[in-house]
């Protein structure tokens, strides 16, 4: 209980709980939520004990029934709880519902729309004060209202105008504030605050997506939602590294794959330039697993979607609701309609609470047999894969003039910096069209090439979609699986292997090398990606890639001797040399009109000498809760990454801080995320570093046999 508590109402919020989780207040239950990803509030008001009593809230999760989910799941209480305390005339949970009914250059039209609660015995005379702020703490509108209510809800509406608004998008993420006062006899009773942003945007069923009257094209990937060797367990900081990652790429979009996110998540979205495709459910009424959300659908589907739409409906970021991923529900026979039913109930549930953004459904079916396509419910048509039929024609023509987008594709598969399998130009497909297909060319070591010419059979290549990807403003965006490497579902392996192969980007958060190539086409930045690594033996022949942009051509020297000038021909989005391995300096040149635009060198390096140390952030928040990504290098004697390094690294700290999780990216490592050791996988590891709550110094020591040791200082401060 507050200490300084006198009367009210208090609450408290869970983020997440996964799942089953039920609570308790001084042993009165409060009730059960099943749903592991959804946000919920319960009242507790009336089962406390007054100051200086102790009280005791009581969490029971149940995450016994195994298995319940296609992915690592974690589990209890991972994300943030909080105690909330209000006046007995507030703003509700969730309470305000704020839409830009118009907006052009000049204004913009602010609706704002607040829930009020009076819980008291008596009628309430108020003032609603609400006040709009920019980005710069000024405020640019205010609207005032007096509301007279008895004990009930009431919902008031006020509608602001702002001059010359600055409005939201990826490039430009600016955001307002709308803060909601509550007075009595000019007492505040009650503040509220909820950030917006001011943005129009369309799909059109021809040329895509438009933001603010500008046709771009949302390019996106899927991320689960843990945070590689950190768990489940939300950190805001985490969350912040793997989106900057994925900016520095050109991506400008998230689909939460498969379940609503954590706040913080949406948050970074909005002040990051992120759209997010805010996606619900993974199954319906028929399930995946054995216990899986399917036993819970009847009784909690509409809640739980409510819930979601109600937390989210105010993120500038969130553009799209998708209702349901992969539903198996999609196949049925021709006269079973019990999937249109269901489909309309839930498009109905998030339009009666929002109908500025569109729904959709990622069908990994999209034939003419698809139940929920053939329904024509939602808003926009999403296609699972089938790159083969991304075509208008074939869109048109299965499902009518409705605007298109790539809800998910490519499932390509790479260990990072790992290189075999030549010609690197030839595609495998590991496994085949279904995910337990046995895959008998598959490496033995557990490893997948990291040149792009390996996919999972329902999926494609990298290089494959991208070209697909880039021709047709027809296709409003994409969703690629995946951003990241995840913990589960290790295709095309079986255990050991226990993290995915999927990501652009590994579990300790190093790019793999397509990473490049989307940054080459996604972004307006000169780019000069060279690989594989330089270290092989005498007689070998190595396919030499390279991927460039904003310049024409691309020349290869060895040891100086040039191997030729190689320029992208129609859709190539790399070009390559086969070159005869001959230990030194391989160097790239990229030119522009003759002119030098980049240079990039790869050498051969020696044995394992030195570790160095690069941290992400050298001052952190003493907080107990920020971080800084510590990455350690495996180098020679004279400066060169040894690109098949596996030293194990031992690590020792001091001060304010702890290690909160290592990593090195590979993905049948057998090593724990918690610990004080790992070893090297090509070259790097990862150590993540946790400030307490003191103001001062951390100091990272590491060391490994026959290596010169490294040492790094992390700065915390208030």
């Amino acid at each position: 209980m507050p200490a300084n508590f006198v009367s009210g109402k208090v609450f408290i919020d869970f983020d997440g709980v996964y799942r089953n989780s039920e609570v308790w207040v001084n042993g009165h239950y409060l009730g059960k939520r099943p749903n592991g990803y959804i946000s919920f509030e319960y009242e507790i008001t009336a089962y406390l004990k007054p100051v200086p009593e102790k009280n005791c809230i009581a969490v029971k999760v149940d995450n016994s029934q195994q298995p319940n989910s296609r992915w690592y799941s974690g589990s209890g209480i991972y994300r943030n709880v909080w105690l909330v305390v209000k006046n007995n005339v507030h703003t509700d949970h969730w309470g305000t519902y704020i839409t830009t009914p118009q907006v052009t250059g000049k204004f913009a039209t602010v609706k704002i729309t607040t829930s009020l609660v009076n819980s008291a015995s008596t009628e309430k005379n108020i003032e609603l004060v609400t006040s709009l702020v920019n980005h710069a703490g000024k405020k640019v509108a205010n609207a005032v209202s007096f509301v007279k209510f008895t004990k009930s809800n009431k919902n008031v509406v006020q509608i602001l105008r702002i001059q010359n608004p600055a409005l939201w998008s990826d490039t430009h993420p600016n955001l307002y504030k709308a803060v909601t006062k509550i007075l009595l006899n000019k007492k505040t009773l009650d503040v509220y605050t909820t950030v917006f942003g001011i943005r129009t945007f369309r799909f059109d069923p021809d040329k895509g997506f438009f933001l603010n009257g500008n046709h771009i094209k949302i390019r996106g990937v899927c991320n689960h939602h843990d945070l590689g060797c950190l768990g489940t367990a939300v950190n805001k900081r985490a969350l912040e590294r793997q989106l900057e990652l994925l900016k520095g790429m050109g991506c400008n979009a998230i689909r939460t794959s498969h379940n609503p996110p954590a706040p913080e998540l949406l948050d970074l979205a909005d002040s990051m330039g992120f759209f997010i495709m805010d996606e619900a459910f993974d199954m319906w009424k028929k399930g995946k697993t054995k216990y899986d959300y399917h036993l819970d659908w009847d009784q909690w589907h509409k809640k739980d979607l409510e819930d979601q739409v109600l937390r989210d409906r105010n993120h500038p970021s969130v553009i799209i609701w998708s209702i349901g991923n992969e539903i198996l529900e999609q196949w049925g026979a021709e006269e079973d309609t019990t999937s249109f039913g269901m489909i309309r109930e839930l498009n109905s549930i998030v339009k009666n609470l929002d109908n500025t953004r569109p729904t959709v459904t990622a069908n990994n079916s999209p034939n003419a047999g698809n139940k929920l396509l053939q329904a024509q419910v939602t808003d926009l048509i999403g296609y699972n894969y089938a790159h083969d039929q991304w075509s208008q024609d074939s869109v048109v023509k299965r499902w009518g003039r409705k605007p298109f987008i790539i809800t998910e594709s490519v499932s390509a598969l790479e260990t990072r910096s790992h290189y075999d399998q030549f010609p690197s130009d030839s595609i495998r497909r590991w496994p085949g069209k279904h995910w337990d297909d046995p895959c008998s060319s598959c490496n033995t070591d557990l490893t997948v090439n990291a040149y792009d010419n390996v996919s999972a059979g329902w999926g494609s290549t990298h290089e494959e979609t991208m070209k697909l990807f880039q021709k047709s403003d027809f296709i409003s965006g994409e969703f690629i699986w995946t951003g990241f490497d995840y913990i589960g579902e290790p295709i095309p392996y079986p255990w050991p292997a226990r993290s995915a192969y999927f990501g652009i980007i590994d579990l300790a958060g190093f790019p793999k090398d397509v990473y490049y190539m989307y940054q080459s086409v996604w972004t307006n930045k000169p780019v000069l990606h060279i690989l594989p690594h330089w270290n092989w033996m005498r007689g070998d022949t190595i396919d030499v890639w390279a991927y460039y942009s904003q310049a024409d051509e691309s020349e290869l020297f060895l040891n100086g001797k040039s191997l030729g000038i190689r320029k992208k021909n129609g859709d190539d989005l790399h070009v390559v040399w086969n070159v005869a391995f001959e230990g030194g300096v391989l160097k790239a040149v990229s030119r522009k009109s003759g002119k030098v635009v980049l240079t990039e060198q790869i050498i051969t390096a020696g044995k394992p000498a030195v570790i160095e140390l690069d941290a992400d952030r050298k001052h952190i928040k003493a907080d107990g809760r920020d971080l800084s990504f510590v990455t350690v290098k495996i180098k020679d004697a004279y400066g060169n990454i040894v690109p098949d390094a596996n030293n194990l690294v031992c690590f020792k700290i001091q001060g304010n801080g702890f290690i909160a999780g290592i990593d090195n990216g590979l993905q049948t490592s057998m090593e724990p995320f918690k610990g004080d050791r790992r070893k090297a996988f090509n070259g790097l590891s990862l150590v993540v570093i946790q400030s307490g709550k003191h103001t001062g110094k951390i100091i990272l020591t590491a060391q490994s046999k026959d290596l010169k040791k490294a040492r790094i200082v992390i700065s915390t401060a208030k």
